[in-house]
């Protein structure tokens, strides 16, 4: 009966988990963005065909907000906007919205010869969470997928290899947290990153405010839920191999 208690706690709180890892990862808002360089030309690369026809001027009264994860590096203008992370918000976001692959987040999007402008020196280390966040995401979905086989039949050894996979996405998650910290907070010229290109041609006075986004949060909060779920599943495991001796 415990055990049967033990395991119903530890499915809801890993699937919650898991769940939030997977809205972390499938969202592209790890980091957010506002700034009020305003400038567009028709020469920056980072632009898309016929974004310059819309914002080719300088419109230094419109902040930009960025946003990135994973999938994408997306940017929109909002004039008259105060300054807020809750603009990032999904249903409080302006027309037209500006969008290029970002497969590598949070690699530098360097275009031409290397060493390039924005090309920043923190690449390897950051190339590690790309990495990380892959297998975490893997890692908690084999370990779901174990567990949903394992319970019916009440099968310790799947209780305990799920378990262990769960407890090693919310290590890995754990990881790329921090790492996500030190590289805002230490490693990365984060100015530099968030301009590009445009960075030589913006004003001194030119006001880059970084946040932690959604996505950052979502995974965050899933790291004790996952950690929790899978040593729970690992104890249960345990305890009906010792009952079966």
């Amino acid at each position: 009966m415990k055990v049967g208690i033990a395991a119903f706690i530890a499915g809801i709180l890993g699937g919650i988990g898991v769940l939030l890892f997977l809205i972390s990862f499938g969202t592209d808002y790890w980091l957010l963005a506002t700034e009020t360089c305003g400038i567009f030309e028709p020469g920056n690369n980072t632009l898309q065909t016929g974004e310059v026809e819309v914002w080719g001027e300088t419109r230094k009264e419109i902040l930009t907000f960025h946003h990135e994860g994973f999938f994408w590096r997306c940017w929109f203008f909002g004039k008259d906007y105060e300054e807020t992370i809750w603009n990032f918000w999904f249903t409080n976001q302006p027309h037209p919205k500006f969008c290029m692959h970002g497969y590598l987040f949070p690699m530098p999007i360097a275009y031409g010869p290397v060493p390039h402008p924005s090309y920043d020196a923190t690449a390897v280390y950051r190339g590690f969470w790309t990495a990380f966040i892959m297998v975490a995401v893997a890692a908690s979905l084999v370990g779901g997928f174990l567990l949903v086989c394992g319970v019916p039949f009440v099968n310790a050894r799947f209780y305990k290899v799920g378990g262990g996979f769960l407890i090693t996405s919310g290590g890995l998650f754990f990881l790329l947290v921090f790492l996500f910290v030190i590289w805002k907070e230490l490693a990365a010229d984060l100015q530099k990153y968030i301009l590009l290109e445009r960075s030589e041609k913006c004003l001194e006075d030119t006001l880059v405010n970084v946040y932690y986004g959604w996505s950052f949060m979502f995974a965050a909060a899933g790291v004790p839920l996952v950690l929790i779920s899978g040593l729970l599943f690992y104890l249960v495991g345990q305890s009906i191999l010792k009952a079966l001796e």
